[in-house]
């Protein structure tokens, strides 16, 4: 079940750039981890989300606590029981605009009654009771936009406890990250260290110094003492 045509959900499928993915987390056999690596497989950068799992990653990609204010995702992906979804719905629903709204997909078993209502009383795109995986096997789809591989940032709490912050990017190509064992401060790609208004990236944006890009930014923070 989709509120969009088929030609439409197949361009706003192979026209996006990054998915998120709310339920994949560190656990293997869960269908949500494996839909990382399967996705990105064909070209998309992958945001994977889960409270618990944050600061590691999944098949290269970080795994954040949840979604930054600021930044408007393209596709997110429900692999939720149907009271979680509902609330992932009515937060989006609160914080974006009809016109940035993203495509909203509910994997199977995920569907909520008043999440779709809500996104049919404001003609907003959902496919609901199809696995986004097989979508885009079924119809040989790959992602037309991709900006792999991806750079991300990470910030943690510093280990001797001084209260300093050390701050580190790596690559969706090759990075291999456990949760922090120390506070996990912030993580997130580039495209997010440039739209999210959490503190501490509206903090590093402030430390850039003229003519320099954030890509050169985070690059320098990395080589500098603790932040």
């Amino acid at each position: 079940m989709t509120s969009l045509s088929e030609k439409t959900l197949r361009s706003h499928v192979t026209n996006c750039s990054t998915i998120h993915i709310y339920g994949a987390g560190l656990n293997h056999e869960r269908p949500a981890h494996t839909a990382v690596g399967e996705l990105s497989e064909l070209g998309w950068a992958c945001a994977p989300i889960h409270p618990r799992d944050a600061g590691g990653t999944i098949s290269g990609f970080p795994i954040r606590p949840s979604l930054d204010d600021g930044i408007v995702p393209e596709i997110v992906v429900l692999f939720l029981a149907p009271e979680r979804a509902q609330s992932v719905v009515r937060d989006l629903i609160v914080r974006l605009g009809h016109e940035n709204f993203p495509l909203i997909w509910f994997q199977r078993g995920a569907e909520d009654d008043r999440s779709i209502e809500a996104l049919d009383a404001m003609n907003a795109p959902y496919v609901a009771n199809d696995c986004i995986v097989e979508y885009t096997a079924r119809n040989a789809l790959t992602c037309l936009r991709s900006i792999l591989p991806q750079d991300f940032c990470l910030q943690t709490a510093s280990e001797d406890g001084d209260g300093c912050s050390v701050w580190t990017t790596h690559s969706s190509h090759d990075a291999q990250l456990s949760p922090p064992t120390h506070g996990l401060e912030w993580i997130g790609s580039l495209d997010d260290l440039t739209s999210s208004n959490h503190t501490i990236p509206r903090y590093i944006r402030s430390l850039r110094n003229e003519g320099e890009t954030l890509s050169e930014l985070a690059q320098r923070l990395t080589k500098s003492d603790p932040v």
